[in-house]
């Protein structure tokens, strides 16, 4: 299983990880089967996501799922980061082997949790779009970590 050299840098040099004290939103999304838990924080002002920090526990494509996801929606509005998808994240990475696209999956989720977070926290309905059917691990269950 070969990684693309963007995947092996954010994995080796992971941007945005940390916490974020006071974090307008949180989000935690995960998967037993195959172990990778992803947390994100966001510091939004206005509407505008002015930081990001996350905490992943997994393997390499989950780090660097998640480190990416952080690089795209940083800087942007609240609408901006909803759009973000699985398939951009991997785009950016310049790809990932099939086996680990679900690690891709898990980024956006973790992104859409924190967002309705966000807004859960602010008294107001989460947007449809951060609604997510939940991390499905049929890989991990064939090929596993």
């Amino acid at each position: 299983m070969a990684y693309s050299s963007t995947v092996m840098e954010h994995f080796t040099h992971p941007r945005n990880v940390g916490k974020i004290d006071g974090a307008d939103g949180v989000g935690e999304v995960g998967n037993a089967k195959c172990g990778d838990i992803m947390k994100m924080y966001l510091k939004i002002d206005g509407d505008v996501i002015t930081d990001v920090k996350f905490n992943t526990f997994g393997c390499g494509a989950a780090i660097a799922t998640s480190s990416m996801a952080t690089e795209l929606i940083k800087g942007k509005t609240v609408g901006e980061a909803l759009t973000l998808t699985n398939k951009a994240v991997v785009e950016a990475l310049d790809g990932l082997p099939a086996v680990k696209l679900h690690c891709s999956v898990l980024a956006e989720e973790a992104v859409k949790a924190a967002i309705a977070d966000y807004y859960i926290k602010n008294g107001q309905e989460p947007p449809p779009e951060t609604v997510t059917a939940g991390h499905d691990c049929d890989e991990c269950d064939i090929h596993g970590h």
